[in-house]
């Protein structure tokens, strides 16, 4: 679904449609919940039996580390925020495996804002295998059910037209880890299946309003890779999200500003909750993707305290100005 199109959603439609959304929801309540349950943290499990995530990391280049892009065409402002930190042949290289990891997390269109938008999604695709991907993953473990969120989204839909295979959640994808010097992390079940062997790992998510953490961004989106009830996370969610920038090293994230959820998140639940900012970014360093983002929530860095728990573990930094980010002006649609 195009932007334009979403536009044109009528009030009938967009109502017939968020009644279908609360369906999906009310019945992801239990279907959630049982895979969650069941995915638990387990006490008697073996040292030897747990698993860490490869970092996907690639070389730094001076310069090049971070890129934001003004336009109201996603396709464009990804395609030239890739191409000023080297193109995507510097992620990407032929016959590698690339695991795509959108934010899925709600059953809920994509003109609310509460997911990664499906064309984002699709364009980054085609971006790697243009560089020669052998093949790509389109994954989530979302909060409400995931097939739900992976239809009304339009993400399956789009990644599968783009030649992606999209994975949904199964229990055999979660192993437990611990993560070190972690407080949280430790001895907790992950969604690790689906990039146990991939090459690289790309993450996209919108800029958001969040309720507990205050923003929703780059650092966020990797929540979904927490099994168990992680639900329980959220007492403590400044520490939680910056022990998920210490386990996630990705290739990429790209993080869609083109609309922000200013209020009512990390859910939404109307467009009026959104405000256009026609921005992206493109970074290798996630903390200082989320330190610029915050901005187009009128939030500074400091109002986020993960973020400086983030650059004290060493993720990245907050003062994403040290990196000379490359600017580029407004693109036409």
């Amino acid at each position: 679904m195009t932007e334009q199109n979403d536009k044109k959603l009528g009030r009938r439609k967009f109502l017939a449609r968020a009644g279908k959304a609360g369906i999906s929801i009310a019945a992801a309540g239990i279907i959630s919940y049982r895979l969650y349950d069941s995915q638990g943290p387990k006490p008697g499990v073996d040292v030897e039996s747990l698993v860490t995530l490869p970092p996907f990391s690639v070389p730094s280049e001076e310069g090049k580390t971070m890129s934001i892009v003004q336009g109201p065409d996603r396709v464009k402002t990804v395609n030239k925020a890739i191409e000023l930190l080297g193109g995507i042949e510097r992620f990407v290289k032929p016959g590698e495996t690339v695991a795509i990891k959108p934010n899925v997390a709600f059953a809920s269109p994509p003109m609310l804002g509460a997911t990664a938008h499906p064309e984002l999604v699709a364009e980054v695709v085609r971006l790697c295998y243009k560089a020669g991907a052998k093949r790509v993953y389109v994954t989530d473990n979302p909060i409400n059910d995931p097939a739900s969120c992976f239809t009304l989204s339009g993400i399956r839909k789009a990644a599968s037209r783009a030649g992606a295979k999209v994975i949904l959640p199964k229990d055999h994808h979660f192993k437990h880890t611990t993560l070190e010097r972690g407080k949280l992390i430790k001895n907790w079940p992950i969604f690790f299946g689906p990039f146990e062997k991939v090459n690289k790992l790309i993450g996209i998510t919108p800029v958001k309003h969040h309720a507990r953490a205050g923003a929703s961004m780059s650092m966020k989106n990797w929540y979904g890779l927490l099994g168990g009830r992680r639900n329980i996370f959220h007492q403590d969610i400044n520490t939680i999200i910056a022990e998920l920038s210490m386990m996630v090293k990705p290739t990429l994230v790209i993080l869609d500003g083109t609309e922000v959820m200013m209020t009512n998140g990390p859910t939404g639940g109307s467009v009026e909750d959104l405000r256009r900012a026609n921005t992206l970014i493109a970074s290798c360093d996630m903390v200082a993707a989320d330190a610029y983002g915050c901005s187009l929530l009128n939030l500074k860095a400091s109002d986020l305290p993960y973020l400086a728990k983030a650059q004290i573990a060493d993720a990245g930094t907050t003062d994403y100005e040290s990196l000379k980010p490359i600017r580029h002006g407004k693109l036409k649609m």
